[in-house]
C-alpha cells in the first residue's frame, strides 16, 4: 500500500501531470482521500521553489550550446514575449492571472509551467509562490469534483 502512496506522490510531481493526473490515479487505486490529497498537493508544490530559483539560470546557461542552444534560446524569447503581453494585459492582477493559469486543469498549464513563466518574467518570488499554491489548491478542488463525480450531477 506504501508503494502506490509513493508512486502517486511521484506522479504529482511529474510536469504536464502534476496532481491532474495523480489524484484520478490515486481515487482508481482506492487510496485513503484523507491521505492522498494532501500527499498529492505537497507533491505538486516540491518543485516549484526549485523551478523557479533554476530555470531561467539553466536556460540562459543552455541558450549557447551545440545541441539544445536553439530550443533554449526559443524558450527564453517565447516565455519572455508571452510574459510581456500577459503583463500588458493583467497588469496589476498579473499574480490572479497566473494563480488562474495554475488552476485551470488543462493539458500545458499547472505549476511547472507557471512558474517556469515566472521565473523567466523574473516576478517576485514569495507572490508567485503564493499565486501558485492558491492555483494548485483550485486544480486540486476541480480534479477532486471530477474525479469524485460531482460533475455528473450537474452535466
Amino acid at each position: 500500500m506504501l508503494k502506490k502512496y509513493i508512486l502517486v506522490f511521484l506522479v504529482s510531481m511529474v510536469p504536464l501531470i502534476e496532481l491532474r493526473g495523480a489524484i484520478p490515479m490515486a481515487e482508481y487505486m482506492g487510496l485513503n482521500k484523507l491521505i492522498f490529497i494532501p500527499l498529492i498537493a505537497f507533491g505538486n508544490m516540491l518543485p516549484v521553489p526549485i523551478i523557479y530559483l533554476f530555470a531561467r539560470k539553466v536556460l540562459e546557461w543552455g541558450k549557447d550550446k551545440p545541441i539544445i542552444g536553439k530550443f533554449f534560446t526559443w524558450c527564453l524569447v517565447k516565455g519572455e514575449k508571452g510574459g510581456k503581453k500577459l503583463e500588458a494585459k493583467a497588469s496589476k492582477g498579473l499574480y490572479w492571472a497566473l494563480m488562474l493559469f495554475v488552476g485551470i486543469p488543462l493539458p500545458g498549464t499547472g505549476a511547472w509551467t507557471g512558474t517556469l513563466a515566472a521565473s523567466i518574467l523574473d516576478l517576485d518570488f514569495k507572490k508567485t509562490i503564493l499565486a501558485v499554491i492558491c492555483g494548485v489548491f483550485l486544480a486540486g478542488c476541480i480534479m477532486m469534483a471530477v474525479s469524485f463525480g460531482l460533475f455528473e450531477v450537474i452535466f
